[in-house]
């Protein structure tokens, strides 16, 4: 018997393709912006999203990545949960 399960894991998972992230304003800025400490205001990091051409892609993976923490695609950490609450409930709906 070839191999073993670690080996077989790592055939099998794909490493997420991050290149947009080189691209992405956020890169080019301070994290604090992205990343402020409890109850204080993301309104630059969304200023920054909103010009930012890379921004649906950086939502997506925060969305399949489960992000809890930071602004990701313009959204902070509740609106993303809103969303994906409103996404969970369209899907059961669909069924």
């Amino acid at each position: 018997m070839g191999g073993t399960i670690l080996g077989m894991h790592n055939d099998t998972i794909a490493a997420p393709d991050l290149s947009w992230q080189e691209q992405a304003l956020c890169a080019q800025t301070g994290s604090e912006f992205f990343f402020p400490e409890p109850g204080s205001s993301v309104r630059e990091a969304k200023r920054i999203c909103g010009l930012c051409e890379i921004r649906s892609a950086c939502l997506e993976y925060a969305l399949d990545h489960d992000e809890r923490f930071g602004v990701w695609g313009g959204l902070s950490e509740k609106e993303r949960l809103s969303l994906r609450r409103t996404q969970d409930q369209q899907q059961h709906q669909q069924y």
